[in-house]
């Protein structure tokens, strides 16, 4: 039985979008299964087929409650939330998933359709690999559809790769964090 990690404070932050729109980025609680359904609820089919690589039109409550319940070590994700008009909501959330390799984690993120293009995601996807090399993980891997141009583009951005392979539409690489990335996500893009 692994020692329960407290809360990692020290990763939350302010974000200001392109607009001057402001954001949260914050590590996922288990409070946020309901969020992470209502996030689910607000993406596009392109969005969430490209996260998914199928179309599920509803995130399984039992999926939420698991991708919410983190040990903030080996599985973490962080999210990101701006107030609504209801109150905090999320709209958007990075993650990474321990692998058959002890020295590489999975990641994989999503933000909602309308905050795309703001610098949300470089911004979640640095600090989600700043994180990982703070808890000693150094080399990552992310299975990307090969039409999903972003997400590789974002992925060679602060990634150096060290594999990559393309199997029926998939692009399966290994890459390990750029040492430019950090100046790179905080370079007053976000």
């Amino acid at each position: 039985m692994s020692a329960v990690v407290a809360y990692p404070v020290e990763l939350e932050r302010v974000l200001v979008g392109r607009g001057g729109a402001r954001f949260r980025l914050r590590p996922i609680r288990p409070d946020d299964a309901s969020s992470l359904v209502a996030l689910h609820g607000r993406l596009s089919e392109q969005t969430i087929y490209q996260r998914f690589f199928t179309m599920m039109r509803r995130l399984p409550t039992n999926w939420a409650r698991y991708l919410a319940r983190v040990d903030y070590r080996r599985r973490l994700a962080l999210v990101v939330e701006r107030q609504g008009p209801d109150g905090p909501e999320l709209v958007g959330v990075g993650r990474y998933e321990p692998t058959n390799d002890p020295g590489r984690v999975e990641v994989a993120f999503v933000i909602e359709d309308r905050w795309q293009r703001m610098g949300l995601g470089s911004a979640l996807f640095n600090d989600l690999l700043a994180a990982a090399e703070a808890r000693d993980i150094r080399e990552f891997s992310a299975d990307v559809l090969a039409d999903n141009t972003r997400m590789l583009d974002l992925i060679r951005r602060f990634g150096h790769i060290v594999s990559s392979r393309l199997d029926s539409g998939v692009v399966s690489l290994v890459f390990r964090r750029r040492a430019s990335a950090e100046r790179d996500a905080r370079g007053g893009r976000q």
